[in-house]
């Protein structure tokens, strides 16, 4: 375990799960400046101790019974952050079983450990991809469920099972779908580092930064504008508040939800390339390649029900700003975390 510099006597300590993690870390920064203690477990696969910097962490899965048991015996848990689910779309569909057994399987130990210490509230990282091929724009909490592949399906499973944990066994949740998760923590402290990168964002200013000969484009005959799809990109920062914004609904008793996080609005492929240009000021070539299957035209999310209910507004909506956040990050930290 890592050691930290706060104090043991905590009123609110949060465990967060995959907290090592882009999102996860981002998560703990917050939760640190709104005076809560956040204690992490991660197994360090995806993640990177690096990014722990606001409470101890722990190594290992979350289907580690003992381990969990430690943690909830050591601490005052007041609730449990999930983010450590795998989340490869393509390799979900070529290695399922890996997807079902991190996402769904180890999700289910950890909540049947919160059962037995009786630790209540639980806020999950979901996705827009538990709806799958979007049938209205912008897509609202009622659209139908039914993903394509099985990382959508295994999130959505997981949503179930919080359902059904909610009257047996009293545990209270919130499921947040996340739209496209973008940009680096404005102070510079913490950013994205996936191995491999998928993520557009990242891809273009690792081309910007000459690690990557040309940024592709997966398709230019769509129905939009310029003909590149169109996709929903959020701050990191505002899915952190959003994040807090529904740890305070359940530590006030009110109850969970289920919610989308967007923006709102669109940016497509060839936009958020031409904002990286002018924001890095590099010329960025890009590469047209076929679609990739399965990739919708548009998929853009309605946040209503959780500026509603939660009471929660994206501050750094600008796309600019956005990828402004991302490049201070990429340029000072050109390896990721091994910089």
């Amino acid at each position: 375990m890592a050691t930290s510099d706060f104090e043991s006597d905590f009123e609110k300590e949060i465990l967060v799960v995959g907290g090592a993690g882009y999102i996860g870390s981002h998560v703990c920064k917050a939760l640190a400046r709104k005076g809560y203690r956040p204690i992490t477990i991660d197994s360090l696969v995806c993640g990177h101790r690096e990014s722990v910097r606001w409470g101890p962490l722990y190594v290992g899965s979350m289907s580690d019974a003992g381990l969990l048991e430690k943690i909830f015996n050591s601490h005052k848990i007041s609730a449990v952050m999930h983010f450590a689910a795998f989340c490869y779309v393509g390799e979900s569909v070529t290695d399922p079983g890996k997807y079902y057994r991190n996402n769904v399987a180890e999700t289910l130990a950890l909540l049947e450990e919160m059962v037995r210490a009786q630790v209540k509230r639980f806020i999950f990282s979901s996705s827009c991809a538990t709806y799958g091929e979007p049938l209205e724009i912008p897509m609202t909490e009622e659209h139908p469920q039914a993903p394509i592949n099985p990382y959508g399906r295994s999130k959505r499973m997981v949503e179930e099972i919080l359902s059904d944990f909610r009257d047996p066994y009293g545990i209270e949740s919130v499921c947040l779908r996340y739209f496209n998760a973008a940009g680096a923590d404005p102070e510079g402290e913490i950013g994205e580092d996936h191995r491999p990168e998928t993520h557009l964002i990242p891809l273009i200013l690792q081309t910007a930064l000459g690690k990557r000969e040309a940024i592709s484009v997966f398709g230019d005959d769509y129905p939009t504008a310029d003909r590149t799809a169109i996709r929903d990109y959020i701050h990191v920062n505002d899915l952190a508040q959003a994040h807090l914004l529904a740890l305070e609904q359940l530590l006030s008793g009110r109850g969970g939800g289920r919610y989308n996080l967007g923006n709102g609005q669109g940016h497509s492929v060839m936009e958020v390339i031409e904002t990286a240009r002018r924001v890095t000021k590099e010329k960025i070539p890009a590469k047209i390649e076929p679609r990739r299957e399965g990739d919708p035209a548009v998929l853009i999310g309605s946040s209503g029900l959780a500026m509603t209910e939660l009471g929660w507004r994206p501050q750094m909506a600008d796309i600019h700003k956005i990828i402004e956040t991302a490049w201070e990050w990429h340029r000072n930290h050109p390896e990721g975390y091994g910089t």
